[in-house]
C-alpha cells in the first residue's frame, strides 16, 4: 500500500502538476482513510467498496467533521481510486456510486474598490520588500492569479511590454494573463530594484524572492497578505485568493463578458466562472434596496387615524 501510495503522490507532482499544498492535503487525507482500513481490519485496497465507503462517511460524521471536510476527503479518495483504475490494479472503481454530502453554496468574499486600493497601497516603497510586496498584490488583483501561480512564476513567463504572463494552471493547462498600467509599473519597479537587492548575486529564474533571496512560498504570499490587511484595518478575512475573486467580481461589475473572464481566470468550466455572477447581482441587490427611493423601508408607517 506504501508504494502505490507513492506512486500516487508522484503522478499528482508530475502529471498532474498539482501544487504541493494540494498534494500535502491529498496525502493527509489518504492516510486518515488508510487509518480507518486498518480499524476495520481491511488489508487491501481491492477490498474497499460502497459500504466501506458509507462507514467512513459515518466515521468522519461521528467525529465531527462538516460536510466540506468530509467533501474534501472523498475527493481526494476517488482521485487516488481513479489513479489505480487507470494503473488497472482494479478492475471497478468504488467511490464513483458513492456522492459527497451535499454543501451549501455559498458566495464568494470580494474587497471594494476602496478596500483592495488601501490594501495594493500599504507597502513601503523605500524596501525591497515593499517594492516586492506592492508587485505581488498589484499582480494577483490585475491578472486574477492563482497563489501557486505567483510562487511558480519565473521572468521568461512575462512580458513587459505587451502587458502578458504565461502561466501553467491546473492540470498544467497554459493560459494567457494580462495586467494592467499599475501592475506592469510596479512588478517593472521591483525587478529593476527589490529583486536584485533581495538577489545579492544568486542566480534563480523565480520572479518573487524572500528576504534571504529564494523563491517565496504560497505560504509566506499567504501571509504577506494578511498582514497588509491587519494593518489597513480590513475587517475581512484577507488571502491571496480573496483578491482573485475581487478581480473577477470587479470585471463583471465592470461589463465584461463572462466567457472573457472564464478565459482569464482559467476555469475549465463556465459554472465555476457564473457564481461570481451572483456576487455581482447580490451586490445589485444591494445597491438597489439601499438607493432606490420606493425600495426603502418607511421609518414611519401611515397611522390608522
Amino acid at each position: 500500500m506504501q508504494e502505490v501510495f507513492n506512486r500516487y503522490l508522484n503522478y499528482l507532482e508530475a502529471e498532474r502538476n498539482a501544487s504541493p499544498y494540494t498534494v500535502r492535503n491529498y496525502a493527509a487525507d489518504l492516510l486518515h482513510f488508510f487509518n480507518f482500513l486498518r480499524l476495520k481490519k481491511i488489508d487491501s485496497l481491492a477490498e474497499v467498496d460502497k459500504h466501506v465507503l458509507r462507514d467512513y462517511m459515518l466515521h468522519l460524521m461521528k467525529q465531527g467533521l462538516g460536510k466540506a471536510s468530509i467533501a474534501r476527503k472523498l475527493s481526494a479518495i476517488r482521485s487516488f481510486y481513479r489513479f489505480l483504475l487507470r494503473e488497472q490494479m482494479i478492475a471497478v472503481n468504488p467511490v464513483a456510486e458513492t456522492s459527497s454530502p451535499k454543501l451549501d453554496k455559498r458566495l464568494p468574499s470580494f474587497l471594494t474598490p476602496e478596500e483592495i486600493t488601501r490594501l495594493i497601497e500599504t507597502p513601503d516603497l523605500t524596501t525591497p520588500l515593499g517594492q516586492r510586496d506592492r508587485a505581488m498584490m498589484e499582480l494577483l488583483y490585475a491578472s486574477g492569479l492563482r497563489v501557486s501561480e505567483l510562487a511558480k512564476l519565473n521572468l521568461e513567463q512575462i512580458s513587459l511590454p505587451t502587458h502578458e504572463i504565461r502561466v501553467w494552471g491546473k492540470g498544467a493547462k497554459e493560459r494567457m494573463v494580462l495586467m494592467g498600467e499599475p501592475a506592469a509599473n510596479a512588478l517593472t519597479a521591483y525587478l529593476r530594484q527589490g529583486r536584485p537587492e533581495l538577489l545579492a548575486g544568486r542566480k534563480t529564474s523565480a520572479v518573487f524572492l524572500n528576504r534571504y533571496g529564494g523563491r517565496l512560498t504560497e505560504r509566506s504570499v499567504q501571509k504577506v497578505v494578511q498582514e497588509y490587511a491587519i494593518i489597513v484595518g480590513i475587517e475581512k478575512k484577507v488571502h491571496p485568493h480573496m483578491l482573485r475573486h475581487t478581480f473577477a467580481t470587479h470585471l463583471l461589475d465592470g461589463g465584461a463578458d463572462l466567457r472573457v473572464v472564464q478565459e482569464l481566470l482559467g476555469h475549465a468550466s463556465l459554472s465555476s466562472t457564473q457564481v461570481y455572477t451572483h456576487v455581482s447581482q447580490s451586490r445589485a441587490k444591494k445597491v438597489y434596496l439601499s438607493a432606490h427611493p420606493m425600495a426603502q423601508e418607511k421609518d414611519n408607517e401611515p397611522k390608522d387615524n
